[in-house]
Order: C-alpha cells, then structure tokens, then sequence
C-alpha cells in the first residue's frame, strides 16, 4: 500500500496525484520479489475496472517496459469483494459476496502460494480493522499531503507488529515490511 508520510493513501477526493512514481530499478526489483510468489489479488468492489483495464492494455503491449509485470498481474486470479456486483465481466476474476472474515479466512486456508491486496482504502481499513493481514507491505512517499484517506481509521485495538525491514530507494520511497 502507497501512504504519504502523514499516513493517508489517497487525497480527501482520491486524488493519487502525490505519489511517488519515478522509481528506479530498486523499487521496481523489491515490488517484483514480492509479488513473483502470488496467486491471488483481492480487491475491492472499486478496483477491478481500473485495475483489471490496466494491467490488461500493459500486458497485450509487448513494447511497454512493464509487461512481464503486467502479465503477472492480469493473468493471476483475482477476487473482488463487493456487496452490489452480480457478476464478474474480468477475465480470471471472481467476487466475494459473503462475510470478508470467513471469506478472507478460507481463501487463506486453501491450497496455494501467496496471496496480495490491491486496495482501495475502504477494503484495505475492513481487512486491517478483522485483523486479516499477515504482512504489511508499506510504501512511505515523501509527501505531506495534510489530509486524505486513511486505512487505519477504524483499527478498534491496539496492533503490535514486528518490522521485518525498512529499504530505502533511490526515488525518495521507503518500504517497511511488517508482520503481526
């Protein structure tokens, strides 16, 4: 997850014009080691349109620099939570309409590799808020942006986690990986 220094994922309107996207190949090696050993994305009910577009158009480019990691990201089964969509109309998607916690839980139980979230802020605060992360992977931007989004918000107790470590990157990005 993309956070500003003062803790917000997106502006109060979801602006993600803040963020940090010069990256160099250091970020762009530590991104793809955690996310080479996945095989499944969950998202929120607000993603997949954009998410599953963009990945898409990179992965059918063979000319863009990211299409390895494009591939990665379209082909790799997804499963959106939402509570309105009937159907899926993605390619190797499929929704969750049930309970996030026993929903969440079985798909941790289930045989495979690992498993990602790509947000949005109000998925990623119900996953923290039923204690449903193992691991946290923080990318800090050095920007300020003063109010915003925030995944933290509805966390009712107090979570101790262990910092696992802290890398630096050349683009002014720090990733903290954390675990409970």
């Amino acid at each position: 997850m993309q956070l500003s220094l003062d803790g917000f994922v997106a502006g109060p309107n979801g602006e993600m014009d803040w963020m940090t996207w010069n990256w160099g190949d250091d970020i762009k090696a530590y991104v793809n080691a955690i996310t080479d050993p996945i095989d499944t994305i969950l998202l929120g009910g607000h993603m997949p349109e954009g998410f599953v577009g963009h990945w898409k158009n990179v992965a059918a480019n063979p000319e863009d620099e990211g299409n390895a990691f494009g591939k990665k990201m379209y082909d790799t089964h997804k499963v959106v939570f939402t509570k309105t969509m009937t159907e899926s109309k993605w390619e190797n998607t499929v929704l969750a309409k049930g309970d996030i916690v026993e929903e969440v839980n079985n798909l941790k139980n289930q045989q495979g590799s690992d498993i990602i979230t790509y947000g949005g802020a109000g998925f990623a605060s119900s996953l923290i808020k039923h204690n449903l992360i193992d691991e946290y992977q923080l990318f800090i931007n050095p920007t300020i942006i003063g109010s915003g989004m925030a995944i933290f918000k509805d966390v009712a107790e107090k979570l101790n986690l262990k910092l696992v470590k802290a890398t630096p990157f050349n683009c002014g990005v720090v990733a903290l990986m954390y675990e409970k």
